[in-house]
């Protein structure tokens, strides 16, 4: 078993002046490619890719763009012609999609007691795009049902009134849950990226762990929850979760948000930062030092804290292109036993646009890690009677030819990326896997006791 200690150890590099990438025509096209071919495999003569806030990125993983507060339908015949219905405020945007298409306008997209100029029956618009002579259908939200008591293919999560008037409109058409095609871990389209895409996605996993940093050098008894969670959130983006910043007992009142409430020494303590393409998240105490905690967790660190960096260790050490999911789950269930340590999610996640794309992490997955995805490692232990522990962070695996393109096309996020895993080799002295390539700059740095802010985990 590795020894680790908490020790004196510089903190990670931080990057400030990484600027947003865009993505590439070329790099649209292949994502309009990969459905279209997904399409034909499934047997699909359209495709209805439904999108609002919360639920937009397989929509903007074709389009560049979501609905933000109202609805909005992407609509793809087989050979590729696309439409759009859109609201109100959204038909704007449809010049602007990063792929051609028809804009139909629906007010019944848009929000309470907006005009309703050119109402119309949605079963009229889906007629006239021609949904009345297909034979099978994918309809696709955001959520692909695992279900092991029904089948999920049957189960659309669209809005019911969306759904009432598709069955009107395309009555001897099969209507098909197909969110697969972009999340499936064996197949989906989303969960593989390109060089251009690792650059696009790494800009907010660089900006979230930054901030994360910038926060936990702030930490002091007597500041707001509030002061931490401006400092986490950066240059005007958009969150991919809650921000936390909770200080003490949580959920009070069922309030999920940074409050007015001053830090405490010998708090409790939690922070989460997360943007498009990654999310940064540490748990611990605001003390100095193991005579500071709790009487009854003066064995934190050995019950909760090594334990779990173990486990962020054989993931950072073991994970390689290749590999199935199953195999990463048995590897971290052998070095921190669910039953002992009370995780109850997956260890590890894909992460694009949203926090939580899809898992191939589960038990006796054969799904294989591949080039090209990106994954939270998100290892979450809860034991009774203590507090918790996080250094939840976001890495890509990459095969040789997938860095060699990076390094190619990419050269200042090719030196970041190196600088990450020299750091994490070389300070934290963990013996960090070929394939993986740290997007955030924080990875497997851990402070459990906040205000010893030169005191983090390594490997003895």
């Amino acid at each position: 078993m590795q020894t680790i200690k908490r020790t004196t150890v510089k903190e990670p590099t931080t990057f400030e002046e990484v600027a947003p990438v865009y993505l590439t025509d070329e790099t649209m096209q292949q994502r309009k490619e990969k459905i279209l071919n997904l399409m034909e495999t499934a047997g699909y003569d359209y495709l209805i890719v439904y999108a609002d806030k919360e639920h937009g990125s397989n929509f903007e993983y074709l389009t560049g763009f979501f609905p933000r507060f109202e609805e909005g339908l992407l609509i793809i015949r087989k050979d590729g012609e696309s439409s759009f219905v859109l609201g109100n405020e959204n038909l704007k945007m449809a010049k602007h999609a990063r792929i051609e298409g028809k804009l139909y306008h629906s007010p019944y997209f848009s929000l309470p007691n907006q005009p309703m100029d050119n109402e119309r029956p949605l079963s009229d618009i889906f007629t006239e795009i021609g949904l009345a002579t297909a034979q099978k259908i994918g309809v696709a939200g955001w959520k692909m049902f695992t279900s092991k008591l029904t089948d999920g293919k049957q189960l659309l999560d669209l809005p019911y009134f969306i759904v009432l008037e598709l069955q009107q409109a395309a009555q001897q058409a099969q209507l098909i849950n197909a969110c697969d095609l972009f999340i499936s871990g064996e197949y989906g389209a989303r969960t593989v990226n390109n060089a251009n895409e690792f650059a696009h996605y790494e800009y907010g996993a660089n900006l979230a762990s930054s901030r994360l940093l910038r926060a936990l050098n702030a930490i002091e008894p007597g500041m707001k929850e509030c002061e931490l969670g401006e400092l986490l959130n950066g240059e005007g983006q958009l969150n991919s979760v809650v921000t936390i910043a909770a200080a003490g007992e949580r959920f009070e009142k069922a309030n999920f948000y940074p409050t007015h409430k001053k830090i405490n020494a010998g708090d409790k303590l939690s922070l989460t930062i997360g943007y498009k393409g990654g999310l940064s998240s540490r748990s611990g105490f605001v003390i100095e030092d193991e005579s500071q905690l709790p009487d009854e967790q003066k064995d934190y660190l050995e019950q909760v804290v090594y334990p779990y960096f173990r486990a962020m260790i054989a993931w950072l050490s073991e994970t390689k292109v290749g590999r199935t999911g199953g195999e990463l789950y048995e590897t971290i269930e052998a070095v921190l036993p669910k039953e002992t340590y009370g995780w109850s999610l997956n260890p590890g996640h894909l992460v694009a646009d949203e926090e939580w794309m899809s898992s191939p992490v589960y038990p006796d997955s054969q799904e294989t890690l591949k080039s090209g995805m990106i994954f939270e490692i998100d290892i979450i232990p809860s034991i009774p009677g203590y507090q918790g522990t996080s250094a939840e962070e976001c890495v890509a695996l990459a095969d040789a030819q997938l860095q060699k393109e990076i390094k190619e096309q990419y050269p200042e996020l090719w030196a970041r990326i190196e600088s990450r895993r020299q750091y994490i080799r070389n300070e934290l002295n963990i013996s960090l896997a070929d394939d993986i390539l740290p997007l955030s700059n924080t990875v497997a740095y851990l402070r459990p006791f906040f205000l010893a802010k030169d005191q983090a985990l390594v490997v003895e």
